[in-house]
């Protein structure tokens, strides 16, 4: 099969090399920057490049990585011991210097990691290996959140005027933003947005690779029919998001394979329970609907989510109530991840008793690159409100796009997933469910709901560290947020990965390839 379209033909032509890999997904990460935004395929990109103190390994356990160890001294002060012999990809040595650097960097209010930064306190360097983590308050899951916080170099930072991350939000760029200076096992080699980055190997690691690739180019490619035509004239060797339409046949396909697993992430509607008016939408009386429980409510009881799974999904998804990206997060009870009923009586009732019998209008804002088949579940819910006399206008976007928006707050309802490495809830009540506040507390909650006594329990779980009392208040804020239909969950999605044959890439529940970890034949 050839591809169509002669641009992206050309920008598919590669060198051949041995040991290397291209690697094709329908969107591109957002930037260089690994401090400026926090999704999924920007940090798995960066994290090629850029690492933190710690990161997982192929079973999704933390262990070591710029840190030798961590040591809880008192509830509010940690130890860490830096690996020693690390260099930047410039040559220049790694240092306590840079991770005090790089955690202030984080805790800039630019930055959406911010509430991770936060929740690990404030470092302190004792000596060139040696830092201490002083904190405001106890955090029962520190090491999992040094995971998500990269370290970058101090001194090129301020050299290249990037000691602030920039302002995503505004469509700011900065020399960060197609240039990158790390400690990981990549080192780019050029970029290109929109149209491809290149990688190789960093011969100065400190690690030990797994695999072979000697470097490995990323493409853009936001056809389904292109992208895996791609796959299967042997122009790409790895699909991260094959259509799930196209799973089957590439499962029959000579010369290429299909590896399954659920991804730890969880995709949601999200509505503004904020504002008295909605932005986007006309409503009789000029009044928000989604501040009335029932209407939230029967937005949820009008989606026929088996639908959507067998439909649309073509079964690769696993419908679900709950509200974190794993059921670990609600330690797999089943009361938590129960949806509310598929009731389309029910919900019109729901919709006459709060008064809105002849519906409203309102926009969704949605992606259209982000997650599995994310425009077409806006576009089958949009029929679906349609019962309610809802009338819906999807507003499809890039994730480039989509995601400034969304950090504006400038929306009325939205499609949204949160997930990453972490099954602990923590990752999803922090910074989605509770509400906005201070140190990126509610920093991800779009839709500005405020849920006082859900918050206030997930408040105390933050920061309790006995186990099960710690489970006792996760479970109540949980059910809280729940009862509240804050936000409607819709289902986790089950990602396939298809790869030529001979190449090899292990799965992984947070959907993001670690290319270390990779191979490719030997030619």
């Amino acid at each position: 099969m050839k591809l169509a379209l002669p641009l992206v033909a050309l920008a598919l032509t590669l060198s051949s090399h041995a040991q290397t890999l291209r690697w094709a997904s329908q969107g591109d990460m957002q930037t260089l920057d690994p401090h400026s935004q926090n999704e999924i395929l920007t940090n798995t990109l960066n994290n090629h490049i850029y690492e933190a103190l710690a990161r997982r390994d192929k079973d999704m356990r933390v262990v070591p990585a710029l840190a030798l160890e961590w040591v809880q001294s008192t509830p509010l002060l940690w130890k860490v011991k830096l690996r020693p012999g690390v260099k930047f990809h410039d040559g220049t040595p790694f240092t306590a210097e840079d991770v005090v650097f790089s955690m202030a960097r984080l805790r800039d209010a630019n930055s959406p990691h911010r509430v991770y930064a936060n929740a690990v306190g404030v470092p302190k360097a004792v000596d060139p290996l040696t830092v201490v983590f002083a904190l405001e308050r106890p955090n029962p899951v520190f090491p999992e959140m040094l995971v998500n916080l990269f370290v970058m170099s101090k001194r090129w930072s301020e050299a290249h005027n990037v000691a602030r991350p920039l302002d995503f939000r505004k469509q700011e760029e900065s020399y960060a933003s197609i240039n990158a200076n790390g400690t990981g096992p990549f080192m780019l080699v050029s970029r290109q947005p929109g149209v491809k980055t290149v990688f190789k190997r960093n011969p100065g690691w400190w690690g030990k690779f797994e695999g072979n690739l000697q470097g490995f180019t990323y493409l853009p490619i936001g056809n389904d029919a292109t992208r895996t035509a791609a796959l299967l004239s042997g122009e790409v060797d790895f699909v991260m998001d094959p259509p799930p339409r196209d799973v089957e046949r590439l499962r029959s396909q000579g010369g290429v394979q299909v590896v399954d697993g659920q991804e730890n992430r969880l995709i949601f509607i999200g509505m503004d329970q904020s504002r008295d008016k909605l932005l986007y939408g006309q409503v009789q009386g000029d009044k928000n609907p989604f501040k009335d429980l029932r209407v939230r409510r029967a937005l949820y009881q009008t989606i026929d989510i088996q639908a959507i799974k067998t439909k649309l999904m073509n079964g690769y998804s696993v419908p679900t109530g709950g509200l974190t990206p794993s059921p670990l997060g609600a330690y797999n009870d089943a009361a938590l991840e129960a949806r509310l009923p598929y009731d389309l009586a029910a919900a019109r009732k729901l919709m006459q008793e709060a008064g809105y019998a002849d519906g409203f209008e309102v926009t969704l804002d949605c992606p259209n690159n982000r997650y599995i088949n994310d425009e077409k579940i806006c576009v089958a819910l949009a029929g679906m409100w349609a019962q309610l006399k809802v009338k819906v206008r999807v507003n499809a976007m890039p994730r480039a796009l989509f995601f400034p928006k969304m950090e504006k707050y400038d929306t009325s309802l939205y499609l949204a997933g949160w997930g990453g490495g972490s099954t602990d809830a923590e990752t999803m009540l922090t910074p989605i469910l509770r509400s906005r506040g201070e140190q990126g507390v509610g920093v991800s909650n779009y839709g500005g709901w405020v849920n006082n006594e859900a918050d206030a329990l997930a408040a105390k779980s933050t920061i309790e560290t006995d186990p099960a009392k710690r489970q006792k208040l996760v479970k109540a804020a949980l059910a809280g947020f729940r009862d509240q239909v804050n936000i409607i969950p819709l289902h986790r999605q089950m990602i396939p990965w298809a790869l030529r044959v001979g190449f090899k890439v292990p799965h992984s529940p947070n959907n993001a390839p670690s290319m270390d970890w990779a191979s490719a034949p030997s030619k």
